[in-house]
């Protein structure tokens, strides 16, 4: 049995992304392996993808919506971090020859326009910090075998971090009703989901506000310009070679993903 710590496990997990190799979860041999534990080790894979040149556009929220925490066995939401290298362009097809597993979730997307920086921040003041909202989808993938994991161990994999793309239409908060925004997606022309801000923690505000607290605690804030993806509003559905997938939001726009080859 291996001996993991924070170091080896930051390695082991970027080249698994890297080499696009799933593993079993790490807190079957290390028990330790904690939510704090998990940040330390998202931390230092973040060092070492800006020290390769990758740069920090934004954050993303992990399990925001309780039928996610049920579905995925873990009871909290989560923060993470988001990097140039992970931009998906519009138009663009899943790259598959980059992911292991890539599942498409949509999202509620903001650009900040303010510094938000906790801890004590609220709905209403994070909402205040914000420039626009977008529609947009993630795809998320997990160096975990068949996305089985416990807490830290998916906070350490960067909270299954894999692509994302916002979609067309950006609107400022005050003309949305963002706890009534809604979503249909649709997989090879079947409607197979559908949801409202709402599911995201009551509001995709408050889990705005929970990032800048969360992040405060690591000493970080959330910076103007920033892209939040809130979490995903839905389940996420497996983006397979040839296949489509589209989430439609009511005054947000479709955003469409290609599978790929």
């Amino acid at each position: 049995m291996a001996t993991w710590d924070v170091e080896s496990v930051a390695t082991e997990l970027l080249a698994c992304e890297d080499e696009r190799r799933d593993r079993t979860k790490f807190t079957d041999e290390w028990p330790e392996l904690d939510v704090a534990t998990g940040y330390e080790i998202q931390d230092l894979t973040l060092q070492r993808r800006l020290d390769r040149g990758e740069k920090v556009v934004g954050i993303k929220l992990g399990l925001t919506s309780r039928a996610k925490q049920q579905r995925m066995g873990v009871d909290t939401p989560f923060v993470a971090w988001l990097t140039d290298a992970m931009v998906l362009p519009a138009g663009d097809p899943v790259p598959q020859d980059q992911l292991i597993h890539p599942r498409i979730e949509p999202e509620l997307v903001f650009v900040m326009g303010e510094r938000l920086e906790g801890p004590g921040v609220t709905a209403a003041q994070a909402m205040a910090a914000v420039d626009h909202v977008l529609g947009g989808a993630e795809v998320i993938d997990s160096r975990y075998r068949d996305f089985k994991f416990a807490a830290g161990d998916v906070i350490a994999d960067n909270a299954s971090s894999g692509a994302f793309v916002t979609g067309p239409v950006a609107l400022p908060p005050s003309e949305l009703d963002l706890s009534l925004e809604a979503v249909l997606v649709e997989v090879d022309g079947q409607v197979v989901d559908s949801a409202t801000g709402a599911a995201v923690q009551g509001h995709p505000g408050e889990a705005l506000a929970l990032a800048a607290n969360d992040l405060a605690t690591r000493g970080h804030a959330i910076e103007p310009g920033w892209i939040v993806l809130t979490g995903g509003m839905t389940d996420a559905y497996f983006a397979t070679p040839g296949s489509s997938i589209s989430c439609h939001f009511t005054n947000l726009g479709s955003v469409r993903i290609h599978g790929g080859e």
